[in-house]
């Protein structure tokens, strides 16, 4: 992405009316992977205006809460994609660029404007394309699928 993204985040002032808690970029604490946001669990606490988005690691993905993720993956990232499962179901956008995602039988290249769901199968991801691929995704867990989360 030519300008970082733009993180805005709503709460409660301290009348209890509507405001904007966070208006910032997306802080990066890695390269590749960060979280927007999180929640400890679901359903949500809306409570409180602490900010919810801490360094990714592949651990939040299994405790109990949901995740929202921006992902920017250079070409060429992961030229063996990295095969793994997780105990969630994943809703995936592509912003911009392609990747190819890659499953135990066969493999896919999604664009911008692409959709993907992922119901915690062994997958992973490859960028073959030229430019850097944005995706977001939003990760809520679930009932294990066959054998279930690898990582």
């Amino acid at each position: 992405m030519s300008q970082a993204p733009r993180r805005v985040v709503t709460g409660l002032d301290a009348q209890g009316k509507s405001c904007i808690t966070i208006d910032a970029p997306v802080e990066r604490h890695d390269p590749v992977v960060n979280l927007i946001w999180r929640t400890a669990g679901v359903p949500a606490d809306n409570r409180g205006n602490q900010d919810a988005a801490t360094p990714y690691d592949n651990a939040t993905l299994h405790t109990g809460g949901t995740n929202f993720i921006l992902t920017e993956m250079p070409p060429g990232l992961d030229g063996e994609a990295f095969m793994h499962a997780t105990d969630t179901i994943d809703y995936l956008a592509v912003v911009s660029g392609e990747i190819t995602l890659v499953l135990e039988t066969e493999e896919v290249v999604l664009r911008a404007g692409d959709f993907m769901v992922d119901r915690g199968v062994i997958h992973g991801w490859r960028n073959d394309g030229e430019e850097t691929a944005v995706y977001v995704a939003v990760t809520i867990p679930a009932k294990p699928l066959g054998k279930g989360r690898t990582i």
